[in-house]
């Protein structure tokens, strides 16, 4: 049964407002990024129909399948990468994305600023931090990031932000007021952090991106 997505964005945007007003924010409200990885073509294309224009994909191959037939039906779409990214694909993600927020090392970042030079484009990005120092997942420890700061900076990147995925089944409060006491130490414009499961305690911790994917689209079907 398709789900009703533009019910759904509105869920969504409603209890990120009156989480924003709960809590007194003065910034502006997150940017909803709905995040369609592994979603079917018709609920994308109802989030389309919805208005929503903001959308987050984790491989570079399945975000290129989606987008280049849609993207010229709706070229004011804002595509951000979400996921890891392996250097090999870094001419592909220039291209394609409109935001990287994934960096997350030095050999990344130098692909990417090579890229971006070759194609005459300048995308913002946000490094990756690994808040729960979980081996299998990407980003950069926390040590690390002054480090990465820099080398991307020099490098000439358009650092704006950070971003976390904090350990499924955690308490994700701690996470999150750690990468927003990073953000401040290093004196940098967004956060990307939240999802379907708490995306409202994000916005309350003051998240200025949030992806959602499955309240938006519904359970994703990975056979």
């Amino acid at each position: 049964m398709m789900p009703d997505i533009k019910a759904n964005i509105d869920a969504v945007r409603h209890e990120i407002s009156r989480m924003c007003k709960h809590v007194d924010t003065r910034e502006n409200q997150p940017k909803l990024i709905a995040v369609s990885k592994v979603q079917p073509l018709e609920r994308v294309r109802a989030a389309l129909e919805a208005g929503h224009r903001v959308f987050g994909e984790n491989r570079v191959q399945e975000a290129s399948e989606r987008w280049g037939a849609l993207r010229p039906e709706y070229p004011d779409i804002e595509l951000h990468l979400i996921g890891g990214l392996q250097t090999n694909k870094a001419a592909d993600a220039v291209t394609l994305f409109d935001v990287i927020q994934s960096v997350d090392r030095i050999k990344l970042a130098k692909a990417l600023a090579r890229e971006m030079e070759k194609q005459g484009k300048q995308l913002p990005v946000y490094i990756q931090v690994n808040t729960g120092r979980e081996e299998q997942k990407g980003g950069c420890m926390v040590e690390d990031l002054p480090a990465l700061l820099d080398e991307c900076q020099n490098l000439g990147l358009e650092v704006v932000g950070l971003m976390c995925i904090p350990p499924a089944g955690e308490d994700p409060t701690l996470h999150f007021a750690l990468l927003k006491k990073l953000q401040k130490r290093h004196g940098l414009k967004r956060l990307s952090m939240g999802m379907s499961g708490d995306y409202a305690l994000a916005a309350a911790m003051g998240a200025t991106d949030i992806r959602v994917g499955t309240a938006i689209f519904g359970a994703r079907d990975y056979r």
